[in-house]
């Protein structure tokens, strides 16, 4: 049996974690250090997970998008928790860009999910809402278009 001090064992790791859901680079090579690997035997396994395609930073931002769209989460929010897994921003871009969202629409949605009525019943619930909508990541002018009257 392998030691935890081999590349091997360390490449088995990455591909375990791997093979449980999609990681970005730094976030895999921050689990290997946790473990206990040398930064040697990370930068070997993470080469040869990239160069098999087994890690993909852009596959990861899309199904990073897709989940936290599912949440009913904005785009700020979801660029936000991206950049601090130290996704490459073109990356990030490409990603959000490939989902094709309306924004507004989602905006409106999750606002329709959370709350029955949408303009609340004065202005102190009306703050709780947009602070909630700010919260999930959307711009001021989604959160306007969200809360805002349908016939208007």
């Amino acid at each position: 049996m392998f030691g935890k001090s081999s590349p091997r064992s360390c490449q088995e790791s990455a591909l375990a974690l791997l093979s449980r859901r999609d990681h970005g680079e730094h976030e895999l090579a921050q689990k290997l250090q946790q473990k206990g690997y040398p930064e040697q035997e990370i930068a070997q396994a993470l080469s040869f997970c990239l160069e098999h395609r087994f890690l993909d930073d852009l596959r990861f931002a899309h199904s990073q998008v897709r989940q936290h769209i599912s949440k009913g989460h904005g785009e700020r929010r979801i660029r936000q928790e991206l950049q601090q897994k130290r996704v490459n921003g073109d990356l990030i871009d490409q990603a959000l860009a490939e989902e094709g969202t309306d924004w507004f629409e989602l905006a409106r949605q999750t606002a329709q999910k959370k709350f029955s009525d949408l303009r609340g019943k004065d202005n102190k619930e009306y703050a709780k809402r947009v602070r909630f909508l700010q919260y999930r990541g959307f711009s001021f002018e989604q959160i306007q278009y969200a809360l805002s009257d349908e016939t208007e």
